[in-house]
């Protein structure tokens, strides 16, 4: 068994891939390694989204955390913010929170959160990957008083609400709005929070059965949505993944507006009030090269790191920023709460947009997205393990940005959770840059797939 945690902690199938001893033994080393951190034993707060295998996977995870002296604060359906947030008003010292984010409903995810709420760095996923597989002597509780006891916690919900609500000066009140639930984990939470915000709020995808969670809704299915706004006279429509860390909307028009639209629309609201840190913002290499150019014109400083918002977070605590996130609608504002969070995403946009009296169409399009094309190449792990060293694949890249030139880019990247090598090319015109694409993915599967130091690294 290789590497367990990926881009956004352990994930896979539900009861195969990710088994309950997977589950246990995952509870188990957490609890460990959190113990050693604070020199006690610990609290975890365990939250879960609404898939039918999450009362499984926490029951699994509960006996693994309880075996080795952790006490369990049971949260119920939570948004994995929410967890987050909740980790100090819990008097907890640590957090899991049960959700495979946007993937349908088979699969399931374990996010693990220590001190303070933050995910986990490598090192600390390294530490628990070495008592799982059982590259360390596992610790044991001797005495049956030693082990851990299981509550249920108190008004968690509403603190986390109360958050939200607290997170904007003034109200919704005037805004008509949809929301896509998408059957996950902002069904517990959504509703109460806009409508304290006295928006007109109307729910979809807000009754979850198990097996619906992201079913054709949600931020990756946004066409209901789409046709919701376009035939109800909204304002706009927002929806969220399946633990609701995601956000996405849609102007009054019925058009997408994407998290890196969002993210102009925050940052040039915290520029004009004086309180975008540094005048930075945090993004990933996966941004679009519209947003690129967006702070370039409007003279934000960006910063970039790699795929995976745990990466945009460490660069912000780091040097102190204030506003970072990806592509996917998965924003991060720290010093609200302390991981991306959809539904504080979602009131600070839409308290923008009452406050500025404008459309959202108007807002969003002060950022002018470039079309992308991302094609996923088939890939074997020798042919990754090439991709950054072999000479003839850079020179294919380099060819494809030489052809570009200024108004265009490139990434190539081997993903970290697939056997895939996904490239991606943004340009002007849609057409150009999915021939350019195309020629590129044939060209780099050839050389790495012919390549003589790949035989000999395959056969090695």
């Amino acid at each position: 068994m290789g590497r367990i945690f990926g881009t956004d902690g352990i994930r896979g199938i539900a009861n195969t891939e990710l088994s309950c001893k997977l589950a246990m033994n995952a509870g188990r080393a957490a609890a460990m390694v959190i113990a050693e951190q604070i020199g006690r034993k610990p609290t975890i707060l365990i939250g879960k989204d609404t898939r039918i295998s999450s009362d499984m996977l926490e029951a699994a995870m509960v006996a693994g955390l309880t075996s080795v002296g952790a006490e369990v604060v049971l949260g119920g359906v939570l948004p994995t913010p929410a967890v987050s947030h909740l980790i100090a008003g819990a008097h907890a010292d640590g957090g899991v929170m049960l959700s495979a984010s946007h993937n349908s409903y088979e699969f399931n995810g374990i996010k693990i959160f220590g001190p303070g709420g933050h995910k986990l760095t490598d090192a600390e996923e390294f530490e628990i990957e070495q008592i799982v597989l059982d590259k360390v002597k596992p610790y044991t509780i001797r005495w049956g008083w030693e082990l851990g006891r299981i509550r249920t916690g108190d008004n968690l919900t509403e603190t986390y609400i109360d958050r939200l609500v607290s997170s904007v000066d003034g109200d919704l009140s005037g805004l008509k709005i949809a929301v896509d639930c998408s059957n996950g984990s902002a069904v517990a939470t959504a509703g109460e929070a806009f409508s304290r915000l006295k928006a007109d709020v109307r729910l979809m995808h807000n009754k979850p059965n198990g097996v619906n969670i992201n079913r054709d809704c949600g931020s990756t299915h946004m066409s209901g949505l789409v046709e919701r706004v376009e035939a109800g006279g909204y304002h706009a429509g927002i929806a969220f993944d399946g633990d609701a860390d995601r956000c996405l909307a849609v102007d009054e028009t019925g058009k997408l507006v994407t998290g890196d639209q969002i993210m102009a629309i925050i940052a040039m609201d915290m520029k004009a009030r004086g309180v975008l840190k540094e005048n930075t913002v945090v993004a990933t290499v996966m941004s679009n090269l519209g947003f690129v150019k967006f702070c370039e014109e409007q003279g934000i400083k960006l910063v970039t790191t790699k795929v995976g918002d745990r990466y945009v977070l460490a660069e912000m605590l780091r040097k102190g920023y204030g506003l970072g996130g990806e592509q996917s609608g998965h924003l991060i504002q720290p010093d609200v709460i302390a991981t991306g969070d959809g539904q504080l995403t979602a009131i600070t946009l839409l308290s923008i947009l009452k406050k500025s009296g404008k459309k959202l169409s108007e807002l969003a399009g002060r950022m002018h997205i470039y079309p992308q094309v991302i094609v996923n190449m088939q890939a074997d792990p020798v042919m990754k393990s090439m991709l950054d060293v072999d000479a003839g694949a850079k020179q294919i890249i380099e060819d494809a940005k030489a052809a570009l030139g200024g108004d265009g880019r490139i990434l190539v990247r081997a993903s970290g959770t697939e056997p895939l090598i996904r490239v991606m090319i943004e340009g002007k015109e849609k057409g150009e840059i999915t021939a350019l694409c195309d020629s590129v993915v044939e060209r780099l599967k050839e050389r790495l797939s012919h390549n003589e130091d790949c035989k000999l690294l395959e056969g090695f």
